[in-house]
């Protein structure tokens, strides 16, 4: 069996597979689902061996490695996946000539999902190198789904996260996009399959199967998107289709692989992540990266930038 850790993000693939049986009807391994509200949760689950892989952006998955949590991100799935999204009467970037500290300055209270994951991450280090950081305040929500009722209420006037984030903003406040994700932190590593070590030594074979049908999920979101909505949405229950087209659509960068543009943009974090606070040595390549498995399944080159069929 395996249990997998996931996050109520409609675009991993996670929905997918879970809707499809794949894993259940092509491996015969039988699997167990477990929600999460944030990567770094699932990291703490990984490290106490409830779970045997899970769906986590890469900074949590760093700084668990960095304190001795044995795991290793073996693919990729997408990248850009942070959006930044105000309250309608908030400038965007293209409204502020393309000056980001000017766009930022709006603000006084920005949301974001937990401590340590990547949108946090990412959004102190824009506040930090555009010297705001004790002009603009952070406020963490352990799980995201939090997050519009605070822009509803007052309690922020902007936030970031995820696709699906920024489509309930819109439906709450009419939210509208600020910065696009390539402005945030380009090719910033959304999320990536991260794996004990463990289970990478001894079920190797089972879990190259897994990656197989990973990477088959990537392309069918990218070339059936309409699809991949129907799916999502009959696993999902609780949202509509069109909810989850707009979520695909926000920034449709699917693929498992792991290029260099990925995982140089991933060791763009090292120092940053140091400088926060948040690990206290520097990581090799390494000691994130076992390329083996999708270097095996992925021999084309990346389809993350390609355009959506």
């Amino acid at each position: 069996m395996f249990r997998i850790g996931q996050l109520t993000t409609a675009y991993h693939t996670s929905f997918v597979l879970r809707g499809l049986r794949w894993i259940e009807k092509r491996s015969g391994e039988e699997v167990e689902w477990r929600l999460f509200g944030g990567g770094p949760a699932i990291v703490d689950s990984l490290d106490r061996g409830e779970l045997d892989l899970g769906y986590i952006g890469l900074p949590p998955t760093m700084i668990g490695i960095e304190r001795g949590v044995q795991i290793i991100c073996v693919a990729g799935g997408h990248v850009e996946g942070t959006v930044f999204v105000a309250k309608p009467h908030f400038k965007s970037l293209d409204e502020m000539h393309g000056d980001v500290r000017e766009t930022l300055e709006q603000f006084t209270v920005v949301g974001s999902p937990p401590k340590g994951s990547i949108h946090d991450v990412i959004i102190r280090n824009l506040l930090r190198e555009n010297r705001l950081e004790d002009q603009v305040a952070v406020k963490n929500f352990d799980w995201a789904d939090f997050i519009p009722e605070a822009m509803v209420s007052g309690e922020i006037d902007a936030t970031v996260g995820t696709p699906p984030l920024a489509v309930l903003c819109e439906q709450a406040v009419k939210a509208r996009h600020v910065i696009p994700p390539g402005k945030l932190w380009p090719y910033n590593p959304s999320y990536g399959i991260v794996v004990r070590k463990k289970l990478l030594e001894m079920r190797r074979e089972r879990l190259l199967i897994f990656v197989k049908l990973h990477e088959e999920a990537t392309n069918l979101m990218r070339r059936e998107m309409e699809r991949a909505a129907d799916i999502v949405t009959e696993v999902m229950e609780v949202v509509d289709r069109e909810f989850i087209i707009k979520a695909l659509r926000i920034s449709p960068r699917y693929c498992a692989s792991l290029p260099d543009y990925y995982v140089d943009s991933t060791m763009r974090f090292v120092p940053v992540l140091q400088r926060m606070g948040y690990i206290k040595r520097s990581l090799s390549e390494e000691e994130i990266f076992d390329k083996a498995l999708i270097e095996e399944v992925h021999r084309e080159p990346p389809h993350y930038m390609e355009p959506i069929v």
